[in-house]
């Protein structure tokens, strides 16, 4: 069985419960990064261990939180040493727009991935785009490169859109069917 790793961060509890939505989807082990911007104990060893790495991340003012990014310029140790090299990621983020810019946080997570010589499994799903499509379908927001998740900014974590839940779990699974198919 792989070992996949859900490191995140989450400001106001909404990009945690996807967090866990992913993990669930990718029986995977979640890591908080704190509002400092740090790992716990042991965190940095539980990435270096890991056959496949999720990143998640809320988008703030058009990229990832300073409290992730802190947490990416310190993986640089990590990207010296090689430890990261051909591991799998994947990555997601959460924003109160439907836009909200998501799309350049996930081009960093992918950039971040691919600094560190691994290889991005995309969402792998098509949109749902039609006149018919509701916020309970999957990839209604049309995400390619990674999940894609909206929460109002006046929601409660309990009121994220369904679809982006659901669509959070099968990106967990993707993420967990293509490391299992590299490993073996």
């Amino acid at each position: 069985m792989s070992q996949i790793v859900v490191v995140y961060h989450s400001g106001y509890g909404h990009t945690q419960r996807v967090a866990q939505q992913v993990a669930d989807g990718a029986n995977a082990q979640l890591l908080a990064i704190d509002a400092e911007g740090n790992l716990p104990e042991g965190g940095w060893e539980t990435l270096n261990a890991a056959d496949a790495i999720i990143f998640g991340t809320p988008t703030y003012m058009g990229g990832p939180s300073w409290q992730f990014k802190k947490f990416a310029d310190a993986s640089s140790k990590a990207w010296f040493s090689r430890a990261w090299q051909d591991k799998v990621f994947g990555g997601f983020t959460n924003s109160a727009s439907l836009s909200g810019d998501k799309q350049v946080t996930l081009i960093a997570l992918q950039t971040l991935a691919s600094q560190h010589g691994g290889v991005w499994v995309s969402l792998g799903m098509l949109p749902s785009n039609s006149k018919a499509a509701t916020r309970s379908d999957v990839n209604n927001l049309g995400g390619s490169v990674g999940l894609l998740v909206q929460s109002p900014s006046d929601a409660s974590v309990a009121e994220i859109p369904q679809g982006d839940l659901d669509t959070a779990k099968l990106y967990g699974k993707r993420v967990a069917d293509i490391t299992a198919r590299l490993k073996g």
